[in-house]
């Protein structure tokens, strides 16, 4: 089932930065960023100077999509969590809310423990943000199609029917 198109408002947007910023220093890592399932950067916090993050977000949801085909492959529903391990830089990936794919990067300050720990609080707090937003989008869809009339909503089968009759 294909998630409904948000609305990002100014007070949420907020709160996923400053939820992303304390993500970052409680994990001791180094970027933190959060992309939606299509490639598409949404928010960052961290030191990002040297890092494409174009290519880093796309890169990101196409790891996650091609992970979730491994993972029906073997008859599992997902893999919420991924790690990769590199000499230097880590990167721990989640889904978060089934909608969007937290990422952070981190080194050897940190360990894989303490930013799995600090994923999950961020996480619920990013899940309650998200659902208020798309509360508010559905609210906003449906007080638009109300004020809003279709100018064809009046025509009667009849109507078409007698068009194509003459």
């Amino acid at each position: 089932m294909a998630t409904p198109d948000l609305v990002m408002y100014e007070e949420e947007y907020q709160q996923i930065k400053d939820t992303l910023q304390r993500l970052q220093v409680d994990s001791n890592s180094k970027i933190v960023f959060l992309v939606d399932k299509n490639g598409q950067q949404i928010a960052v916090h961290g030191d990002m100077r040297g890092v494409d993050a174009t290519s880093l977000a796309s890169l990101t949801a196409g790891n996650v999509a091609a992970t979730d085909g491994l993972a029906k492959l073997i008859g599992e529903k997902e893999f919420s969590i991924l790690f990769h391990e590199g000499e230097r830089d880590n990167i721990h990936i989640s889904l978060v809310a089934q909608r969007v794919i937290l990422v952070v990067i981190f080194d050897d300050r940190s360990s894989l423990g303490l930013v799995r720990l600090r994923v999950k609080k961020a996480s619920a707090e990013l899940e309650k943000t998200f659902e208020v937003l798309l509360r508010k989008s559905e609210e906003e869809r449906g007080s638009l199609s109300s004020r809003f009339d279709s100018p064809f909503a009046e025509i009667t089968d009849e109507d078409i029917d007698s068009l194509f009759s003459e």
